[in-house]
């Protein structure tokens, strides 16, 4: 049993609320964040090097470690949005996208599914940043991506757990 109330419609997400039967039978109320899914980019400049970002998000009004990552658009196809994303937030393009998995980053309000890729064959594109993103991105090394981790300075999910998929953590 599931009957949908939409709250909020958004550019990028709706809110909706469901009251649900669940497993046991309980019947309980929910507000549930419907997202069109996600893509995540793990860009493989060598075997030991990636392109790493560094991007301001409003959202907590600081700036995150990151790799590259972008929202479905409707009907488009995942290794279409990473070829979009790869180029619109490193100035590279990939030869070759391998699928490594996929996660529910908020599983206890959101519909979210982020799949998770790994980028090789690089070759320079030209940047094309979005204006409502504020976003440098650069080179570093398995080394470098182990200190920056334990160093506590890794606090995006999504990025943590593709690391851990890769093995680099």
């Amino acid at each position: 049993m599931r009957k949908n109330k939409k709250s909020f419609k958004g550019r990028l997400v709706n809110v909706v609320s469901e009251r649900i039967k669940l497993p046991n039978g309980h019947i309980s109320d929910f507000e549930i964040v419907k997202h069109p899914g996600a893509i995540l980019v793990i860009p493989f400049i060598s075997k030991n090097k990636i392109i790493l970002l560094r991007q301001f998000r409003p959202s907590v009004n600081t700036y995150l470690y990151e790799l590259p990552a972008g929202t479905l658009e409707k009907g488009e196809r995942l290794v279409t949005c990473c070829r979009r994303e790869i180029i619109e937030e490193t100035g590279y393009s990939a030869g070759k996208f391998t699928r490594l998995g996929k996660i529910f980053p908020v599983p206890g309000y959101s519909t979210e599914v982020i799949t998770i890729f790994k980028a090789t064959g690089l070759v320079n594109a030209q940047v094309k940043h979005e204006k409502d993103e504020v976003i440098q991105s650069f080179p570093v090394t398995r080394q470098e991506i182990r200190l920056l981790f334990k160093a506590g300075k890794f606090i995006d999910a999504k990025t943590i757990c593709a690391f851990t998929m890769c093995g680099w953590l």
